[in-house]
């Protein structure tokens, strides 16, 4: 069953993912971090999971980015 707002956490997935990947940053860095496991970080990113909104301030934090930025879309 695909989860509810599917399409909106691909989207959050993939920001998390480009700004990690910018920062230079393991899956397992940045899961360490939030002090979250690296395997749902990385069903996060790849939208299996949806996360918190908690989850996902520690997340921006760690990438050291707004929230906000996870949300905009790239119009």
């Amino acid at each position: 069953m695909k989860m509810k707002n599917y399409d909106v956490w691909v989207q959050i997935g993939l920001k998390i993912l480009h700004y990690r990947k910018e920062k230079g940053m393991t899956q397992m860095q940045l899961a360490e971090k939030c002090d979250i496991s690296g395997n749902f970080l990385q069903r996060v990113e790849t939208a299996v999971s949806s996360c918190s909104v908690d989850t996902l301030i520690e997340i921006a934090e760690a990438l050291d980015i707004p929230l906000k930025r996870l949300f905009e879309s790239r119009d």
